[in-house]
This record gives C-alpha cells, structure tokens and sequence, in this order.
C-alpha cells in the first residue's frame, strides 16, 4: 500500500506543482506588470536531477497528479528531458503528468511534449481581441497562442483546457465570446476570479469578476447545465452547454467561493522552495535540505513536517490578509 500524505486538517495531499523557472516571455499585467522580473541566480535553481528526485519522492509519499508550470515551463532548455523523467514515475504511482503555458512555443514542440510523456495542457488565453490580448500580455501573439492550441490538439495532449483570468475593465465583455470558443473548438474554457498576486500590488476587489456573474454573462448567451459530480478537491464548478454543443465550461472563484476545504495541493518553486498555500506567506527550502546532504528518509521527514503547516485556508477575505511577497512568476500557476 502507497504513502498517504495528510495535513493537519486530514486533507490528503495529491497534487504537486512544480514551477521550473521563473522566466517568461509575456508581461501579464497580473503576474509581471514592470517588465522584467528579477530573475533568481541560476545555481539557486533546482536541476532536472533535483526536480526529479524530489518529484520521486512526493509520488513515494502519495501524489498522483503533476503539473509542471512557471514563469513559462518552456522558456527551460529541454524541458522534454524533465518530462520524460518525470513520466518514468508511472510505474510509482503517478497518474496524470501535466503542464500549464502560454501556448506560444507550442506550435514547435506540442508533438515532441507528447512523446516525452506529457498527458495533457493547459494554456492561458485571456482574450480573442488582439489588442487587448496585447494589453494583458504586453506582447503581441495571440495569433502564436491560437496556433498553439491547434498545434496540442493534433499531439494528443487532451483533455485541452483554456485558462482566462477575468478583470473587470479588461475582458469581462470577453466572458461569453470565450464560452463561444470553447464550443467552437471543443475546449474546456476556465474561467478565474482575479487574485491577489500581481507584482505591484494593484489588485482591488472591484477588480474582481465574480463566478456567479461570470456564469450570467456565459448563460446570457449559452444556457449551462451543471456537470453532477462529486467536486472534492476540484478547483472548477464545471458545466456543459444545454444544448448539447461540443466543449466545456468551469469556474473558479477563489475570491467569492473559496474551496480550501477540499485542498489537495503543494507546490514547489523553482528554486526549491515547498509552498503550502498559493497564499503562503512563508516558504520551506527543500533545495538546502537536499543539498546538505540529507538521505532520502530525512528528506521524506522534512517533507511531511512542512504538509503539516498547511493553512485552513488562504484568508483573502480577512481584514488581515497579506499577499504573498513573490508574485505569480515565481511561485508557478
């Protein structure tokens, strides 16, 4: 019988995502909105063999599901040699080997992601209008993007879900032209509420779309059938269209509808910090503790001390919330 990995509020911990550098080549402006982001020293970083080993063990100890993000996971050189790496870990007990991007390299390397070992993607899309696709990014590619999600769809790497992250001011006129593409090309469209993780700090709660009002805009159009299931540790409410179109939709509202309850996830940085939280405000160094030399069963300990100071929850909603000192670049999405 596999490991099983528990917090202190007996959440089962079956998650892992690992940010393998924090370098992008766009500018969201809610993720790096001054440019170019102060890039962590590279023998800070952890190595393939070091991502490996500890993605070894956190599958010893229980985890099923990876999911390799950044910064841009394919702004590292050779990230197919990490996926096949990591993919080797099905015989461990891994399940689903995933990774989220911007979808601009895609075009060139959806095909070889998917003989390394990769399942299945994620790609940002935050508007169908290239000029405000520009605005959010700071880069002028949406063309690259859409070549991208038709480059994964002929690899194989489905279920292929599409992530849109809702500002008001920026796309939320976008919400129902977004559902539009997802029936259109058969995609699960995501829509996020806009978190507190931006690097100067501008988030504001009028900012923020709620999912209720998300799922108004998307049925004012598309009337939505909710998808029974069980939600666990899910972090979208999915539906499908009522009228039977191709496509998927789900909303996730971590600001109006928290879901920490049910949390099964822990992250890694890319320099080999073990976050608890998205919103932590304190980080473990599993890269020192690898690096001192420590054998596999004192790295195993470290590892499930740190899962039991895993948060009830993130506390946006609490007078006194602090936002996490690094911003989405580096922790990893």
């Amino acid at each position: 019988m596999r490991a099983t990995l528990k917090d202190s509020f007996g959440r089962t911990i079956r998650d892992l995502r690992i940010s393998v550098t924090d370098r992008c080549n766009f500018r969201c402006f809610y993720c790096l909105p001054h440019g170019e982001p102060p890039i962590a020293p590279k023998d800070r970083m952890l190595s393939y063999e070091e991502i490996e080993l500890a993605a070894e063990l956190f599958v010893s100890l229980g985890i099923e599901k990876i999911r390799l993000t950044g910064g841009e996971p394919m702004m590292r050189r050779d990230i197919e040699t990490l996926v096949e790496k990591l993919a080797r870990l099905r015989t461990r007990g891994l399940r689903d080997l995933a990774m989220t991007t911007n979808g601009y390299f895609l075009p060139a390397r959806a095909a070889s992601l998917k003989r390394a070992g990769l399942d299945r993607i994620t790609i940002s899309l935050d508007s169908l209008r290239r000029e405000n696709f520009q605005r959010i990014t700071g880069t002028d590619a949406l063309a690259r993007v859409l070549e991208g999600i038709d480059a994964a769809k002929r690899a194989g790497l489905r279920p292929i879900k599409i992530n849109a992250v809702i500002v008001r001011g920026y796309n939320e006129t976008e919400v129902a032209d977004l559902a539009a593409f997802a029936r259109e090309h058969d995609l699960i469209m995501r829509f996020i509420e806009f978190m507190p993780l931006d690097a100067a700090y501008h988030w504001s709660r009028d900012k923020v779309v709620s999912g209720r009002e998300i799922r108004e805009r998307i049925e004012g159009r598309f009337p939505l059938v909710p998808i029974e299931e069980e939600r666990g540790s899910n972090t979208a409410v999915r539906y499908r269209f009522a009228d039977g179109a191709p496509g998927e939709i789900g909303i996730i509202a971590p600001v109006t509808e928290p879901f920490c309850g049910a949390c099964s996830r822990i992250r890694l940085t890319a320099d080999g910090q073990i976050r608890t939280c998205l919103f932590s405000t304190v980080e473990y160094s599993l890269r020192d503790v690898i690096r001192s030399g420590a054998t596999r069963d004192e790295i195993i300990e470290f590892i499930c001390r740190v899962v039991t100071k895993k948060e009830a929850g993130h506390r946006i909603n609490e007078p006194d919330f602090t936002p996490p000192s690094r911003t989405m670049s580096f922790i990893g999405g």
